[in-house]
């Protein structure tokens, strides 16, 4: 009876306390998703250590490696990709860039090493012999795109493509895991209310029957703990929809795999893995040495080749030393202009990679545990810092409702 004569009495007080458990498990689960994102770079004093880092970006290089590991271990197949490339149709969409350069590469070098002989030459000849070199132009690159595909795996380092893509920027790892876990964490914030509104129910029933001050600020820190445990479990777990009777438990992000791997394989398709970032690998990445040698000697031939049987009259009329510093030249300013070039067929290039349903295809296809990877790793290794804010959040705010009841 007393207890009950106590609730009429005090009635506002016994409604708050669920309220505000509720209110506990939703800021707790706030501040647990925001101290995940950011700030972006340490906020603080670091000596001693005071201050905060968003999770996501204090581990970046452990997540870029994870990241880029998985993309190219499980996702993507360098030589599979590759092959869809018609060396051919690469020729046809980038002809017109690829003329213009071969005709400003021809008359520069004709200028540099060969002023008087390119002055005297009337302009029709200076016309068909531009068009002597462009003729041999198309299958120049049918040659070196078949050079790259024949060994692409010594050729670029798709590992090295995602790995330099999300270390230029690192808040592109940050929207990367966001943007695929947006509906987790909304999930995160509904549990904080949902679970700190069941606590808080159980709170009020504990402060009635004792009316110890320590029931506030304890059940705050146990609703911001547990809430925070549980919620991120339930992202991930059960990993297999285990049925109860009507209700079924099956973790969020393992419910959402289709839909993840639409959004997963869009974002690295548009930001990551994209044709001029693999092109800049090839072209400019730690194994591009041996290629650019390759695609010299292979113009320098294809300069040979269009030279034909006036090769011998042409060496004698330069010399053969002047030929072959011709030769070099050319073929040291057509590399400067290949990547530009290239770059005329990205269109056609991303849609024959076609490595965003690729991704996700192969996605579809991971082991649950493998495709928990893509998120899990941004909550382990600090899980237990976020668990913590949440316990000393709603320990606080327990605390200031007891100082509110006593005064």
């Amino acid at each position: 009876m007393a207890i009950v004569e106590d609730f009429l009495e005090h009635w506002q007080v016994y409604l708050s306390m669920p309220v505000i458990a509720a209110v506990i498990g939703y800021l707790t689960k706030r501040a647990a998703i925001e101290m995940m994102f950011r700030p972006l770079r340490f906020v603080g004093i670091r000596e001693p250590w005071l201050g905060w880092q968003g999770v996501v970006p204090r581990n970046s290089e452990r997540m870029i490696r994870i990241s880029a590991d998985l993309l190219t271990s499980k996702l993507v197949d360098t030589n599979e990709i590759f092959q869809r490339l018609d060396p051919r149709r690469v020729a046809e969409e980038i002809e017109g860039p690829l003329l213009i350069a071969v005709d400003e590469i021809t008359r520069e070098v004709m200028r540099r090493y060969q002023p008087g002989l390119w002055e005297l030459m009337p302009p029709l000849a200076r016309e068909m012999f531009v068009k002597q070199i462009q003729a041999g132009s198309p299958e120049l690159v049918r040659r070196i795109m078949a050079e790259i595909q024949d060994d692409i795996t010594n050729v670029v380092d798709i590992r090295q493509v995602a790995v330099s893509a999300l270390t230029r920027d690192k808040a592109l790892l940050i929207k990367l895991i966001r943007d695929i876990s947006r509906p987790e964490m909304f999930f995160i914030a509904r549990c904080g209310i949902y679970f700190g509104l069941f606590l808080g129910l159980i709170q009020t029933v504990v402060w009635a029957i004792t009316k110890d001050p320590w029931v506030l600020p304890v059940f705050g820190a146990l609703i911001g703990w547990f809430t925070d445990w549980l919620a991120i479990k339930l992202v991930f777990f059960p990993r297999l929809p285990k049925h109860f009777g009507p209700v079924t438990l099956h973790g969020v992000f393992q419910r959402r795999r289709d839909e993840v791997a639409k959004q997963y394989a869009e974002i690295v398709a548009r930001d990551v893995m994209t044709v001029p970032n693999i092109l800049d690998a090839v072209l400019r990445g730690p194994r591009s040495d041996r290629l650019l040698r390759t695609i010299h000697r292979i113009i320098e031939d294809t300069i040979d080749e269009q030279a034909g049987i006036a090769r011998p009259v042409i060496s004698v009329a330069v010399g053969s030393e002047t030929y072959l510093e011709m030769k070099h030249a050319a073929a040291d300013r057509a590399i400067r202009y290949l990547p530009d070039t290239i770059l005329h067929a990205k269109d056609y290039a991303a849609g024959a990679l076609d490595i965003r349903d690729t991704i996700a295809t192969r996605m579809r296809r991971l082991t649950r545990i493998e495709y928990e990877g893509l998120l899990r790793p941004a909550f382990r290794q600090d899980e237990w810092k976020l668990i913590a804010v949440g316990a000393v959040i709603g320990a606080v705010i327990g605390e200031l409702q007891v100082l509110l009841l006593l005064h």
